[in-house]
């Protein structure tokens, strides 16, 4: 099987680096243009830029980089990289190095901060496309000085992320002389920022991220005095940001809060919802009492219902464990999803919606207005019903779903 081949200038010495090139494809979104059921995901584009601009006046004097990891939580990273950066937004955070790639090759010229400290036997790429790493164990310095050094490239700058207490990936703060050692040894990585993680920043733990803060700061002062002097330091996700402005420093990382949801109730209300998911109903019938409904047949009529389907499952993001218990919107009221969700379609329970028929709209996510006026059904609702949280509920929204990017 032959690998795919990125175009690369065959005049610049990065046409020499040791790591092949990516091998690693990713999957297609279905395109609007393609799209023939009904079933969508809209991206309000102008919501994200009020986001934008809330989270980067809670940020006082810090750089803003967005997070849009996990394809911008569902949303289409290609997309928002694009509004995001013309709205002035200083940079981008992703968690894979395949993640920063695709960005670049839609032509996104922000730097790109790779968090997930991953990069495989294609590191070649960081410096390919420009790129900054971070890195998280003292291994990965002689593995990335080599790259350069076979390269004949300019210094790679680099990000060292500390743990102070998420205890997943990081620098433990016994290992930090053997780091300076190996920076001393290698000038061709230069060390530009420090970061770390705050395990409870989504929490009134206040206590404990003070702690990783005192922690964080220990260590600052121990590369220092080891005669390293990085120009930048970052820790505060969309909470810390919101609530804690020790925890701001150089960059804030916002992600949650660009897409409209609060990290904590009530620590943003002004946010907006950028997603709002919605399809129609396709077929409606009566049932009679003792009539049953899906897979199973877990829900049976106690009356004559109205019962219609609609053409999204659990293949596109609308979690089984919704099954006869959660609900979405049509003609702006509340229909009760009855039965097993199948894997690519919905039966809800419209007996009470006066005038519900094929062909209306159906909304699983956001707000409908109808003849009774306004319901909104948010990721918060949707993560209460399921025992999780709201980024799930928005990256779950799958693939195949399509994105559509309006202005209004």
């Amino acid at each position: 099987m032959s690998i795919p081949q990125y175009p690369v200038n065959r005049d610049s010495p990065l046409t020499t680096l040791t790591t092949p090139l990516p091998r690693v494809l990713r999957p297609a979104r279905a395109a609007p243009s393609d799209a023939i059921r009904p079933t969508r995901a809209e991206i309000n584009l102008a919501n994200l830029r009020y986001n934008l601009r809330a989270v980067r006046k809670a940020s006082g004097d810090s750089r803003v980089f967005c997070v849009l990891k996990a394809d911008a939580y569902g949303h289409g990273a290609k997309a928002l990289a694009r509004t995001l950066e013309r709205a002035g937004a200083n940079g981008i955070c992703v968690a894979l190095l395949e993640e920063a790639v695709e960005l670049r090759d839609a032509g996104i010229m922000a730097p790109i901060l790779v968090m997930g400290g991953y990069y495989g036997r294609s590191s070649g790429d960081l410096l390919r496309h420009r790129l900054t790493p971070v890195v998280h164990d003292p291994a990965q310095i002689a593995t990335l000085a080599e790259e350069v050094r076979h390269s004949s490239s300019e210094k790679l700058c680099i990000h060292l992320k500390i743990d102070t207490g998420m205890g997943r990936l990081g620098i433990q703060p016994r290992e930090i002389p053997v780091v300076g050692a190996l920076l001393a040894q290698y000038p061709e990585i230069q060390l530009e920022g420090l970061m770390t993680h705050f395990a409870s920043a989504d929490s009134d733990d206040l206590e404990s991220m003070s702690d990783q803060l005192d922690d964080f700061d220990s260590a600052t002062r121990l590369i220092s005095a080891m005669g390293f002097a990085p120009s930048v330091r970052h820790a505060a996700n969309s909470a810390a940001l919101l609530k804690l402005p020790r925890a701001r420093m150089d960059w804030v990382r916002p992600g949650i809060a660009l897409f409209g949801v609060e990290p904590m109730p009530g620590i943003a209300p002004e946010l907006r919802p950028v997603m709002r998911v919605q399809t129609r109903l396709i077929a409606t019938r009566t049932l009679e009492p003792g009539q049953s409904v899906g897979y199973g047949s877990t829900w049976t009529a106690r009356r004559t219902s109205q019962i219609a389907t609609i053409p999204m499952g659990y293949a596109d993001g609308l979690s089984r464990n919704l099954s006869n218990r959660g609900a979405v919107l049509v003609r702006g009221q509340l229909a009760p999803i009855v039965g097993v969700i199948s894997m690519d379609m919905t039966m809800i329970d419209v007996t009470e919606i006066e005038g519900a028929q094929s062909g209306d709209e159906c909304v699983v996510l956001g707000s409908q207005r109808g003849p009774q006026g306004e319901r909104t059904i948010t990721a918060a609702d949707i993560a209460k019903q399921l025992g999780t949280i709201p980024w799930e509920v928005l990256t779950n929204i799958s693939r195949r779903v399509p994105r559509f990017y309006r202005e209004p």
